[in-house]
């Protein structure tokens, strides 16, 4: 099982190279599930509605206002781009909320507004999309299970959440930096392979939006996934290199 979580930078796939790598891996007998973020889909919607936002700790602070804007990019805009840019390619692909498909149950962080941590993952609509050979591409919002409504979730905690519900599964994560630099954010210093323990004494080190993707990557590790490879999803060939385990920074248990 691979959980592919592709970011708003690395949606580009000017020549459909990410749709081919996919099916490549199809082909072999891999199972994909993608989670796909949309932050510059996000800030231009909302710059266009002059709606201010603000981050802490990488975090998009979301108010009520904010949140109806991310659901209805995430959900209506790019969640179907996505899907039909696979679909187009020969990939059978159906973009679903997490919410509305009851798969992502979460609770508010505090501080964060309608931001949420993921408490529950129910694989039901997920199995039964594979079950199809239909790939489910999935937008991170989720129930929230104490005040009812929605939830926004970061997407790398949302892929790295799914990911704990299918053991030894493998998260790629794709994301608009190199991989995980040892001296963040100095570009000279990425590491190609460290042990999730060893990642976690840099923690502290990180900053904006690296630290939810530290993060994902670690929670993936503790609940079960095999590795996490965080790469970079700006070049067309990331993805493809990833599929032969090279590229980016792998983190493994």
């Amino acid at each position: 099982m691979m959980i592919v979580k592709f970011g708003g930078h690395a949606m580009k796939d000017s020549q459909g190279l990410f749709a081919q790598s996919i099916k490549s891996a199809i082909s072999k007998g891999e199972k994909v599930i993608v989670v796909h973020g949309g932050g510059p889909q996000i800030n231009a919607e909302l710059s266009n509605l002059k709606i201010e936002s603000t981050f802490v700790n990488g975090y998009r602070f979301t108010t009520e206002e904010i949140l109806a804007v991310v659901e209805r990019v995430l959900t209506q805009s790019v969640g179907p781009e996505v899907a039909a840019n696979l679909n187009s390619h020969g990939v059978n692909a159906k973009s679903i909320s997490a919410k509305d498909a009851r798969i992502l149950f979460a609770e508010a962080i505090a501080g964060l507004g309608r931001v949420g941590k993921v408490s529950r993952v129910e694989k039901k609509a997920v199995d039964e999309l594979l079950s199809l050979g239909v790939i489910p591409v999935i937008a991170p919002i989720a129930l929230d299970v104490l005040a009812g409504g929605g939830l926004n979730i970061n997407a790398d905690l949302a892929a790295a959440a799914i990911s704990s519900a299918y053991p030894d599964s493998t998260l790629i994560i794709m994301t608009d930096v190199a991989g995980i630099y040892r001296n963040w954010p100095d570009q000279n210093s990425l590491i190609d392979d460290i042990s999730a323990s060893d990642l976690e004494t840099l923690r502290p080190i990180f900053t904006d939006g690296m630290l939810p993707k530290v993060e994902a990557v670690l929670e993936a590790i503790a609940a079960g996934a095999q590795s996490v490879r965080i790469i970079d999803g700006t070049s067309e060939v990331s993805f493809y290199q990833a599929l032969s385990g090279l590229g980016g920074t792998l983190v493994h248990a």
